[in-house]
């Protein structure tokens, strides 16, 4: 009985410091802390809906931080009603269908949700989105991965 629960705990201590994707990439986005723009965005462009289906996505995710970089009033034009569409297309930007983990990227042109292309560039400095830096990788969700970038992707103008 002893050697039972040994072996029960040495299994529990095991997995303690895994972490397990069973939230979609909105929640995992929510319950970071550090995405409250992003996730404002979201439900203002009603584009919540679309990250929490099954995938997978790999979203590169701007912190509070890169939307703070932007003009000031900026995020606050974006989340207006009448900018629904315009706020929806950046954040499609943002978004790729599939899941690509750091290890799998390279450099390469990526097609986004809104139709346009990212440049992303692997470098010793880093990856490299456009001009945004990943500064955190590999961040999972149920449905995909988040990588968090220091800055706002702004898509090409049509």
């Amino acid at each position: 009985m002893i050697k039972k629960l040994i072996t029960l705990s040495v299994v529990a201590l095991s997995f303690g410091g895994m972490a397990f994707a069973a939230d979609d990439i909105v929640d995992t986005a929510k319950s970071a802390g550090v995405f409250k723009t992003l996730t404002a965005a979201l439900d203002a462009a009603d584009k919540t809906s679309m990250l929490k289906e099954e995938g997978p996505y790999t979203v590169f995710a701007p912190s509070d931080e890169a939307f703070a970089k932007l003009p000031a009033g900026t995020v606050e034009d974006l989340l207006k009603p009448e900018n629904k569409e315009k706020l929806g297309k950046i954040l499609a930007y943002h978004v790729l269908a599939g899941k690509v983990m750091a290890a799998d990227v390279k450099t390469m042109m990526a097609k986004t949700a809104n139709g346009a292309e990212l440049d992303i560039k692997v470098s010793d400095a880093g990856v490299m989105v456009n001009n945004a830096k990943v500064v955190q990788a590999d961040v999972k969700a149920s449905n995909g991965v988040i990588h968090v970038i220091d800055a706002v992707l702004l898509p090409p103008a049509n």
